[in-house]
């Protein structure tokens, strides 16, 4: 386990991993400003399952792939980035939240299952968010205390819950703010274009990403 002092650095290190606005945060604001808090709660938690999978890929060395092999970390990366663009394209041709609305008043099970299972896809195929957890945690494992995977994971998860508060506070806010401006038309076509056009930057800004 990491000593007090590295504890220290590693809380403070993960709060900033946590506030810092990045394609996981912006994927809540554009999800939460389009489908309210529910829909954005329901993204954080996608977000926060695809979080674990690096975290546990990471422990057991898997995430070492990405940031050794230039050509597994472009694969992942084109496909994280085609999926986001995939998501800002449907977004942005689809129809308004309004208009579905009026002929399904609720939203069904499956609805609520597919918002959490994009936010999973998009989140495991971020290999940004796999090498942050590859470069951090080992400096706070010593192997000569305690099993590596075991305090890796630990680690790992800490840092994903710290971000998920983070991202839930921005689900409620964000859902907030679009409950309030959901009522006007002209909202509903700028919300639909402003969350289109933010996935597909996400997309942009991912496959541009570099290996570090």
């Amino acid at each position: 386990m990491p000593t007090s002092a590295e504890w220290l650095v590693f809380l403070g290190t993960a709060t900033l991993f946590a506030i810092m606005p990045g394609p996981g945060v912006f994927y809540v604001l554009a999800r939460s400003l389009k489908g309210g808090r529910s829909e954005g709660i329901r993204s954080v938690i996608g977000n926060g399952i695809g979080a674990c999978v690096h975290v546990v890929a990471a422990a057991f060395g898997l995430s070492a792939v990405l940031a050794t092999s230039a050509t597994a970390f472009t694969v992942v990366k084109l496909a994280g980035a085609a999926y986001l663009i995939y998501l800002g394209v449907k977004t942005l041709f689809g129809k308004d939240r309004h208009d579905i609305d009026q002929i399904r008043p609720t939203a069904s099970s499956g609805g609520r299952r597919s918002v959490i299972l994009q936010g999973v896809v998009s989140e495991v195929l971020n290999p940004k968010t796999a090498l942050y957890f590859l470069a951090l945690l080992p400096h706070f494992v010593h192997v000569d205390r305690d099993p590596a995977p075991l305090v890796f994971t630990l680690l790992g998860l800490i840092a994903v819950a710290m971000a998920v508060v983070v991202d839930v506070l921005v689900a409620i806010f964000a859902g907030y703010v679009g409950a309030k401006l959901r009522g006007n038309p002209r909202w509903q076509v700028r919300q639909r274009i402003g969350t289109g056009l933010t996935m597909i930057g996400l997309g942009g800004v991912l496959a541009l990403a570099e290996q570090n």
